[in-house]
């Protein structure tokens, strides 16, 4: 981060929380080029936004705004500083959906939040749609024709050509056209949230919030419960997509006359499109980027490719596209870029005294971590401590009751967790964290146990 916009970030921070900022965070980013920061204070934090984009920055504020005055749970926009591309919004702290989808897999308690996720969507594309500002829509102010042929040239340059897969491009252009023709034939009047989606449906003290909605625009409701339903990491299973679309459609009925058979009608041609714009951002991101981490999604968006075509949901005439997506099905891009156990990330989280010297990494890597845990109040000192460990019960009372080995882990949090993405992103696969203190038994024990517990919880 450059001195100006530090000092930008810490400008803006202390005009909305009247004191300075003690620490700005980078947060890890995500496919978009859109920078974010934790700003700490005494008593309270946010999160600073940086964008280059100013229309995209104008779109999220005013929808942000529009979305909190009907009651809908987003981040609060605290402050603003448009013309140095910032702004401040409420910090929600970091966990997702999509990470509780991955940690407990499609449990009961994930499937009622997506069944709250899905109550608040019609919230978002009826009620609050009707009265929006859509002149700050960006890059457009509908998800027309012209829109749905960027996102299947999109696929076409980013993955189909980049995949080096073959498909005669004349004929494939009037299948897109086709098929664009046949997708606004469906009503597309409403708020189309453009990226509903788990990774942007936050988790903060048992309520949702919703982010990421700047690309939103006038269009179809399949879109919406398309991009939730069939995101290709989430990996719902296909019989909890029928479930859940049901459940939504019930939902909607209660704010707006919906014909069900003609929304279903044109569904699986939303949920197609929702695929094919997502393997252009995976080939644009992996193929063209060499960001690893997107490429290990490809297998997931072809198995819902499969079962659509399976189940001959994708019902249109375009022999072009179909044999485009037959190829793709057929190819070995599945088994290619399937994540095995020896492409996940490996950490190794050790406790050690200094007395014996900072541990080896054995992984080639020459070292990672090392965190000096001397400075927090030594449980060793004590004679009723002293055959105990930093597992005991004992302890850990005592270290958090005497010590600032909060503060200190939270430190930690930050900055390991800056790591573990940024090295899945890249396909990393070994990073090792050390903690010592004066006989590693006490405080680098605790401190190792506590980041393993954590990190178990949030990769």
């Amino acid at each position: 981060m450059n001195v100006e916009l530090k000092n930008n970030l810490n400008k803006l921070f202390k005009r909305w929380a009247n004191e300075n900022s003690l620490n700005i965070t980078p947060l890890p980013q995500s496919g978009s080029n859109r920078k974010y920061y934790r700003i700490s204070g005494n008593s309270t934090s946010a999160i600073g936004v940086y964008n280059k984009d100013k229309k995209e920055n104008l779109a999220f504020i005013k929808f942000a705004k529009h979305f909190y005055s009907k009651d809908l749970p987003v981040p609060q926009v605290l402050e603003e500083d448009l013309k140095n591309s910032l702004y401040l919004i409420q910090d929600l702290g970091d966990d997702t959906l999509f990470e509780l989808l991955n940690k407990n897999g499609f449990d009961e308690t994930v499937e009622s939040y997506y069944k709250k996720a899905l109550s608040y969507l019609p919230k978002f594309q009826i009620t609050a749609g009707k009265n929006l500002d859509y002149s700050v829509c960006y890059p457009r102010d509908k998800f027309d024709q012209q829109s749905i042929l960027w996102d299947l040239n999109y696929f076409k340059y980013y993955f189909l050509k980049l995949a080096d897969l073959q498909f005669d491009e004349q004929k494939l252009e009037n299948d897109f056209n086709s098929f664009a023709r046949y997708l606004m034939r469906a009503d597309t009047c409403y708020f189309m949230y453009r990226d509903f989606q788990s990774r942007n449906i936050m988790i903060k003290e048992d309520q949702l919030y919703f982010i990421d909605f700047q690309g939103g625009r006038k269009g179809a409701l399949q879109y919406d419960v398309a991009s939730l339903l069939w995101s290709a990491r989430a990996n719902i299973p296909f019989e909890k997509r029928e479930e859940l679309l049901d459940y939504y459609l019930s939902e909607v009925s209660e704010l707006s006359e919906v014909n069900q058979s003609e929304f279903k009608e044109f569904y699986y041609g939303y949920v197609l499109i929702r695929i094919l714009q997502t393997l252009g951002a995976y080939g644009y991101r992996g193929f063209y980027e060499r960001k690893d981490h997107f490429l290990k999604s490809i297998p997931f968006a072809i198995d819902n490719l499969e079962w659509l075509i399976e189940n001959e949901k994708i019902n249109i005439k375009a022999d072009e596209l179909l044999f485009a997506l037959a190829q793709i099905v057929k190819s070995d891009l599945r088994s290619k870029f399937t994540e095995t156990e020896s492409d996940k990330l490996k950490v190794t989280i050790t406790s050690f005294s200094y007395k014996q010297g900072i541990p080896y990494d054995s992984s080639g890597n020459g070292g990672g971590f090392v965190f000096d845990c001397r400075a927090l109040h030594n449980p060793g000192r004590y004679p009723e401590y002293k055959m105990l460990t930093g597992k005991d019960e004992n302890v850990i009372r005592f270290l958090e009751a005497n010590s600032n080995v909060e503060k200190f882990l939270d430190s930690v949090k930050k900055l390991i967790m800056n790591s573990v993405k940024k090295y899945q992103e890249r396909g990393f696969t070994n990073l090792m964290i050390n903690f010592g203190c004066t006989g590693g038994q006490h405080r680098s024990v605790y401190c190792a146990e506590r980041l393993a517990s954590y990190l178990n919880l949030k990769t």
